[in-house]
């Protein structure tokens, strides 16, 4: 079983910044594709970005590129989503999740094994 742990969400205004983070722990390979999706009330679950393992391709939703941008750091587990510019739309639980099926240009939930718990991000207008 892989552990994935997210934290740094909380409340800001439009045009503000948020990192959020994702801890992995146990059965847990630096060769796994990571992303991160969200959902917003009401609405289904989205993935917003994803990095690949070794020379780290990433791909990002047209909703957010060029706000977003997701990180890697092997050496220590985790995951990173650094978030500018934020917007109200922005607002929802954000996941992050392991896999093993890297896409440039998309995000499907299948492909992914290993989901952590969600940490909140609310963008305020």
């Amino acid at each position: 079983q892989v552990q994935l742990v997210e934290s740094g969400g909380g409340s800001v205004q439009a045009g503000g910044s948020l990192r959020l983070s994702c801890v992995a722990s146990g059965n847990y390979y630096t060769w796994y594709t990571m992303a991160w999706f969200r959902q917003a009330p009401g609405k289904e679950r989205e993935g917003v970005a994803a990095i690949s393992a070794g020379p780290g391709n990433t791909y990002y939703s047209n909703s957010v590129k060029g706000r977003f941008t997701i990180s890697r750091d092997n050496a220590k587990n985790t995951l990173y989503l650094q978030m500018d510019s934020l917007k109200p739309e922005d607002t929802g639980m954000y996941y992050c999740a392991a896999g093993t099926r890297f896409r440039p240009n998309l995000v499907r939930e299948d492909d992914y094994n290993y989901w952590g718990q969600g940490t909140q991000v609310t963008v305020s207008s």
